[in-house]
């Protein structure tokens, strides 16, 4: 006799999309997870933002070679992705515990910190690889949502210390690690979608470089390369320039991490409802505003820095909301173009490279930044240039036509 409550795993595959980017948002909170809690390193081990900047490196090194290894070896297409994703999360979660008796050597934290880059090789392209195989129609719609949750776990540790200021340091980290173990469990207990081939056959390394010969996907993959070199410089000045705005207002410190975690989260809700315009207007035109606003914004800012500190609250709140809602119309227009085959080491590739580029800019505007400040921001330019000027080459009917 039935009891009239369906089981786990039924609620589970009833609900797909929701699960994943539940699981993305727990397991992508491993990302930034110190420099939620810079300010107190900085106090206990004297770390410097220089260092800071040195540790948020280490993670997006970790992230470029995993990736690489995923598209070299095609892991990415032999192996399910649910359990790429399990094994990543369980061992990214063991790892970022372990940074918490290594803090007081840089070498073994950076180490650490490069470990958890590689375990989130295994969540962020596979959660995409994850969407697609569950849901392939209106893909910018979906993706929309799973960016969103990366750009809130990207956030959540400036909201975990600003809950936990009355604790030590470490609670933080414990609870993003907790989070990335029920990230593992979720996504192992859901498995692959039906819409992809669980594994692809055998095939000569780097498969993914022949996305690269399809105009379309070229043209996603540049815009995508241009917006990961503003991203991520802004995500890592994001905490530094709310700190020049509540200093000059004389607000108290523990403002910080909440107008931290509101500058970058408030992204997740640029991602949401990008998404859902696409499905008017399509990802092509979505990914083009978006770039051009943040774009705007890397050249205007350091200009009006002379502006009311609220206002410039405000701007960097618009900042947020733009700088990552083109991110999944990139990836939707990438799905669109790439081979069917060969989807999870195009998308695997394409990421390695443009995080490869995350790594220059966060090293420069971290060292540059105590003796420029704003000025620093004008560097972040060239991305936004480089994606519009990427886009501008193709159509949408480029899409519309691609396999």
């Amino acid at each position: 006799m039935s009891t009239g409550h369906s089981s786990p795993d039924t609620f589970l595959h009833r609900y797909p999309i929701t699960v994943i980017v539940l699981a993305q948002l727990f397991g992508t909170s491993l990302w930034f997870s110190i420099n939620g809690v810079a300010l107190s390193l900085q106090r206990e081990t004297g770390m410097s933002e220089a260092d800071l900047g040195l540790l948020t490196v280490g993670v997006q090194a970790g992230f470029i070679t995993g990736t690489v290894l995923l598209a070299a070896t095609g892991l990415a297409d032999r192996v399910r992705a649910s359990r790429l994703f399990t094994l990543a999360a369980v061992t990214g979660a063991l790892v970022n515990g372990a940074f918490i008796p290594a803090a007081h050597d840089l070498h073994a934290a950076w180490l650490l910190r490069f470990a958890t880059g590689l375990c989130l090789a295994g969540i962020y392209p596979l959660g995409m690889k994850l969407v697609v195989s569950w849901t392939p129609k209106h893909a910018g719609l979906a993706l929309g949502w799973l960016l969103g949750m990366l750009t809130l776990g990207i956030a959540l540790p400036h909201l975990l210390r600003g809950a936990t200021l009355e604790l030590h340091w470490q609670w933080p980290l414990l609870i993003a690690s907790l989070l990335a173990l029920a990230a593992a469990v979720m996504v192992h207990r859901l498995g692959d979608g039906p819409h992809l081939p669980p594994t692809a056959g055998s095939g000569p390394p780097w498969a993914g470089l022949a996305a690269f010969a399809r105009r379309p996907f070229r043209a996603a993959a540049f815009g995508y390369f241009g917006h990961c070199w503003e991203l991520f410089a802004f995500w890592t000045l994001a905490p530094l320039l709310v700190l020049r705005e509540i200093t000059r207002l004389d607000w108290p410190v523990h403002w910080l991490p909440w107008l931290a975690f509101g500058v970058i989260a408030v992204g997740g809700a640029g991602c949401v409802l990008g998404g859902r315009i696409s499905r008017s207007t399509g990802s092509l035109s979505v990914a083009r505003w978006a770039l051009g606003i943040s774009g705007s914004l890397c050249l205007l800012y350091p200009w009006l820095g002379g502006l009311p500190p609220v206002l410039l609250l405000c701007l960097l709140l618009v900042w947020g909301f733009t700088v990552i809602a083109d991110s999944p119309q990139f990836t939707a227009l990438a799905s669109l173009s790439a081979p069917r085959d060969r989807l999870g080491a195009a998308l695997a590739l394409m990421n390695a490279i443009g995080f490869g580029l995350t790594i220059p800019s966060i090293a420069v505007v971290t060292r540059l930044w105590p003796d420029n400040e704003l000025a620093v921001l004008w560097l972040m330019l060239p991305g936004p240039v480089l994606g519009l000027w990427a886009l501008s080459r193709v159509g949408a009917a480029d899409y519309a036509r691609a396999p």
